[in-house]
């Protein structure tokens, strides 16, 4: 079976030998599933990153791979990475753009020049102005250990691309600066470095926002202009500093295709341009320019495969104009919307029929999200038949430009939080319109971790923290256990907040005899009460009176501390094993409980048989 990752192209030393599959985005599901030959085949764009292989200090070139800080031993699978695939993550949906020949400025500066061409000569780059715009980032990352949830991993580096936007802006990817603890750039033909900052990180599509505050390195420089979306067999230039060199490179190809991407680093479908120009290690960030030398778009992912070459994949600046103006709308990125239904296309001319469809449109609602708004007005075995008055066509596409056809969700990601959207829905056979409201999707178990840290409760050593895929990824699925993946896989959030809690494992003490070799297990209930989510169960134990804390795990496994003795033995452990705090810091503020479902979280594992990602058969998606 061929294996094929998308990686990201930030550039780190790796090693040519087989390396741990590092986990990233909704898709590194996917991944998983493309290298293990007893789980069925879906989309095979993934991003490989993060775990720690970084340039040594020595000057001969040799890698080495870092270390881990780890204080009890965990099983590791390893999987043989095919050659060139550098350690990173991408993956996405669309946004609008706005018509060509419109000149826009937002408020803050930003240019969408797509007039006045900034090169005459497009084979003639060495002088071209638009080169100077284009620098080198230089990250430092410190990843967080969702293991030992307490302390982080140890630093690395990367270096990547970025571009200038004006007032006193540049962009570059997400996954460049993924937990950054210093971000520096430099500017072709210069041997200084500057501080950055990083204003905002898009994860859904791949895209940061950076600032540099020192005058210095702005002098003389012009920021790029954004292009229109190309056409298909439009020359492209993808440039930037792409591992193997320090110098600014240059690598040519044509458009290939554009349609509705998997972004490998986030876990949404948005708008991309496949393109066959070279994109390598420590491209990502930089810009792709049309033959007239304006931005169409941001170097992010490349397709790697034994069946095919040559397939990298650009943001384009619809997608990029989006996150823009999201910042600006809101002063910090709140991500692309979605409907929160499971679809089903309708190509059957007998299903149509059931469904009272006269004519070939629409594609059947099989879920909807609790957590969504389309949950108020939407029922399963309705037929969405239009988005906007755009009609839904019955494999679930819409049309595009002027002959083309693009994925429905290329819509809804169109949309920005708390739009509204109306819907033509055909309900036994009954054409109505409704209107919902779009926001983010609510994810069960998230595929990022929201400032960087995760959250953790340590009660006389059990170590509760909440299911997360990095979590999952670390400690690889052999430990975690069929049970739970099928939850974290197949489960939706029946509430805004709701959170799989798990205890990780046991720091052995004489309170805990006996729970010693418990380990990722999910806790049901404590004291008979369901657990919502983590500051949940912190604050029962905190309000807790009881003789006994009584935590309730999966099958009515029981584990039963005195309390008392559990408040005196707590400091003792964390002293012992050298744990700074017994909670994180996020559960040290009062609890407030904002949910509004009071059912129990112990549901059978059958009750949603639904994934957190797009679904490998081909007649079901997500919007």
């Amino acid at each position: 079976m061929a294996k094929a990752v998308a990686s990201c192209s930030f550039s780190m030393c790796t090693q040519s030998d087989a390396s741990r599959i590092p986990y990233f985005g909704c898709h590194f599901a996917t991944l998983r599933r493309n290298l293990y030959s007893d789980i069925p085949k879906v989309n095979k764009l993934t991003y490989s990153k993060r775990k720690a292989i970084t340039r040594g200090p020595s000057s001969n070139g040799e890698t080495r791979e870092e270390k881990k800080l780890v204080q009890r031993s965990k099983g590791e699978r390893r999987h043989s990475i095919p050659d060139g695939v550098r350690r990173e993550t991408g993956k996405t949906k669309s946004t609008a753009f706005k018509s060509p020949g419109v000149q826009r400025k937002d408020k803050k500066g930003f240019g969408y020049d797509i007039k006045e061409p900034q090169v005459g000569d497009s084979g003639n780059l060495q002088d071209a102005a638009f080169l100077n715009a284009v620098v080198k980032v230089y990250c430092t990352h410190t990843a967080p250990d969702y293991s030992l949830p307490w302390q982080k991993q140890r630093q690395y580096t990367s270096t990547g691309s970025a571009f200038m936007i004006g007032d006193g802006k540049l962009l570059t990817n997400a996954h460049c600066v993924e937990h950054y603890t210093q971000v520096k750039v430099k500017r072709r033909g210069d041997d200084t470095k500057f501080m950055a900052k990083v204003l905002a990180r898009g994860v859904e599509c791949d895209i940061a926002l950076l600032s540099v505050e020192s005058e210095e390195f702005w002098k003389g420089a012009e920021p790029l202009r954004f292009g229109r979306l190309p056409r298909l067999q439009d020359a492209v230039t993808v440039v930037g500093y792409p591992f193997g060199g320090d110098t600014i490179s240059v690598t040519k190809g044509v458009v290939s295709r554009i349609e509705v991407t998997s972004y490998a680093l986030g876990s949404s479908d948005l708008l991309g341009i496949q393109i066959d120009a070279a994109i390598n290690p420590g491209n990502s960030g930089g810009p792709a320019f049309n033959d007239e030398g304006e931005c169409i778009g941001v170097a992010f992912q490349v397709y790697r495969s034994e069946e095919a070459e040559n397939i990298g994949y650009v943001i384009p600046t619809t997608v990029v104009s989006h996150f823009l103006e999201d910042y600006e709308r809101n002063g910090k990125y709140t991500g692309f919307p979605c409907l929160g239904v499971l679809l089903q296309k309708l190509e059957n001319p007998a299903l149509r029929a059931c469904l009272k469809v006269q004519s070939n449109e629409g594609v059947l609602v099989r879920r909807v999200e609790p957590t969504s708004d389309a949950n108020n007005v939407l029922k399963e075995g309705d037929v969405i038949v239009s988005f906007n008055d755009v009609h839904v066509g019955s494999e679930g596409t819409v049309p595009f430009r002027s002959t083309e056809r693009i994925a429905f969700r290329y819509l809804i990601s169109q949309k920005f939080a708390g739009d509204v959207a109306e819907l033509g829905i055909i309900r036994k056979g009954t054409f109505m319109k409704v209107q919902t409201v779009l926001n983010p999707r609510v994810h069960l178990v998230p595929y990022h971790i929201d400032g960087g840290q995760p959250s953790y409760l340590i009660i006389a050593g059990l170590v509760f923290t909440p299911l997360s895929e990095p979590l999952i990824a670390e400690e690889c699925e052999d430990t975690i256990g069929l049970k739970l993946l099928v939850k974290a896989r197949y489960s939706l959030a029946k509430f805004k907040g709701e959170q799989i809690v798990i205890l990780s494992q046991v720091l052995a003490n004489e309170v805990n005899i006996g729970y010693e070799d418990m380990s990722n297990q999910q806790v049901l209930k404590f004291n008979g009460t369901p657990i919502k989510n983590i500051r949940h169960l912190a604050y029962l134990v905190d309000s807790c009176k009881d003789k006994y804390l009584v935590f309730e795990f999966e099958d009515n496994f029981l584990a039963v501390l005195e309390r008392e003795a559990a408040t005196v033995a707590t400091p003792c452990i964390l002293k012992g094993y050298g744990i700074p705090s017994e909670r994180s810091s996020d559960l040290l503020e009062p609890y407030l409980d904002s949910s509004e479902c009071d059912q129990e979280t112990n549901r059978a594992i059958g009750d949603s048989p639904v994934s957190n990602l797009e679904l490998g058969f081909d007649g079901l998606l997500w919007a």
